[in-house]
């Protein structure tokens, strides 16, 4: 993929600017704008997005190339208007995708992650995944389907998504003016709210005048509430992606009938039975929140999140000249270390075992990379011994898992 160097440099920008943000909250002395355990899950989130999206961009762009190649209703040719036109169509399309991960149950299962965030600021814009992303190249399929070139294409929704990152933080306040025309932070900062009169408004990503024009813009009044009307109470990397599905497999469960059921799948997120979510949470022990604790060894988490960046950028870097089994090994060990890491937050003491997991994964792929696979049983036979005759897991859990009051 031509694109694949360039992208590499993503996730370092993308933590350049949140260092940025976050002295500058700092001296507006506005702590509030961060959370430590909130902004941890969003990075999670953030950089298992960036890295499953190698493995599937590529197609996103053959899809446009194939459409357009065989598909295209006009060939519209490339010139200044034509650009000002596709910027407008790609933010039209983007509106009504938007809306409809709102409206609908089955978009809504992947748009959701985006609104976990009960903080506002850059780490909030990287919550997206990879569910999301398919869902929406759908609709970015219509702009080659109608003849703009993909490579324009590919273009203008990098600078589409350029732009909307910096729409996610506090630290700029309302810009009435601009507000006529561009979705400004607070703009965007009322999409993200919980409060009633905030919720499905101001769905455009870089104008306003679709909502304007369709009803659903609502400049900021009051100060926005961030996150959901009902919280989740997990920081579960794992549950933060796939509880809204366990949710409408439990309505469409629950429903009797073709036109129930298929309510359940397609109809409003407005109309989920409330009781579904905190039973579910129930029953994959998915409600142990504590607002008034958190870890005192943060600087695991840190060292772990910072591995996986540099693993990640890396990876990018090289991605179209390593091996399948390369590939393999990298996207399971950040996986695993991402699920940790939201383990952590969540005093889940099986993290241990995962901690073994992971060494039995490095050591094997070295040792393989040495084809020396048959020794894989010596590393596995030093862990256990260690186990048994160190008791490592009580230590570990004892230094990791330490809490500390929040207030």
């Amino acid at each position: 993929m031509k694109n694949i160097n360039f992208l590499a440099f993503a996730m370092p920008a993308f933590f350049l600017f949140l260092f940025l943000e976050y002295k500058l909250a700092q001296r507006k002395k506005r702590p509030e704008i961060f959370n430590y355990e909130s902004s941890v899950s969003n990075i999670s989130i953030g950089i298992a997005e960036r890295l499953i999206n190698l493995f599937v961009a590529a197609s996103f762009y053959q899809l446009y190339y194939l459409i357009y190649d065989d598909y295209r209703i006009f060939e519209i040719p490339s010139n200044f208007l034509v650009w000002i036109a596709l910027i407008l169509a790609t933010d039209f399309v983007w509106y009504w995708y938007h809306r409809l991960g709102h409206e609908v149950n089955f978009f809504w299962a992947a748009h959701i992650v985006h609104h976990h965030s009960e903080e506002f600021n850059f780490t909030a814009a990287a919550r997206i995944t990879t569910f999301q992303a398919i869902i929406r190249t759908g609709f970015w399929c219509v702009l080659p389907f109608v003849g703009f070139h993909p490579t324009m294409v590919i273009t203008m929704l990098i600078v589409h998504g350029a732009y909307s990152f910096f729409t996610h933080t506090q630290l700029v306040g309302k810009i009435k003016w601009l507000e006529y025309v561009f979705v400004t932070p607070s703009v965007h900062g009322v999409h993200h709210a919980s409060d009633e009169k905030y919720l499905d408004k101001n769905y455009g990503d870089m104008f306003t005048f679709w909502d304007r024009l369709f009803g659903t813009f609502q400049t900021e009044e009051e100060k926005p509430k961030y996150g959901l009307t009902h919280p989740l109470k997990s920081y579960s990397f794992l549950w933060q992606h796939f509880h809204y599905y366990f949710e409408i497999y439990e309505l469409w469960r629950r429903s009797k009938g073709f036109k129930a059921r298929w309510k359940a799948v397609f109809g409003s997120p407005a109309h989920m039975d409330q009781d579904i979510r905190p039973t579910l949470e129930k029953r994959f022990l998915q409600d142990k929140s504590n607002p008034h604790q958190r870890l005192r060894f943060r600087n695991y988490l840190y060292i772990q999140l910072g591995v996986c960046t540099l693993l990640l950028t890396v990876f990018t870097y090289y991605f179209d000249v390593l091996e399948a089994y390369d590939k393999i090994f990298v996207l399971s060990i950040v996986i695993i270390t991402l699920i940790n890491c939201g383990a952590i937050l969540e005093q889940r003491k099986w993290i241990y075992y995962l901690e073994y997991t992971r060494i039995f994964m490095i050591t094997t792929y070295f040792l393989y990379e040495r084809d020396l696979t048959i020794f894989f049983f010596i590393p596995l036979a030093i862990m256990i011994f260690a186990e048994q005759l160190f008791s490592l897991s009580r230590y570990y859990q004892n230094m990791i898992l330490q809490l500390e009051s929040a207030e």
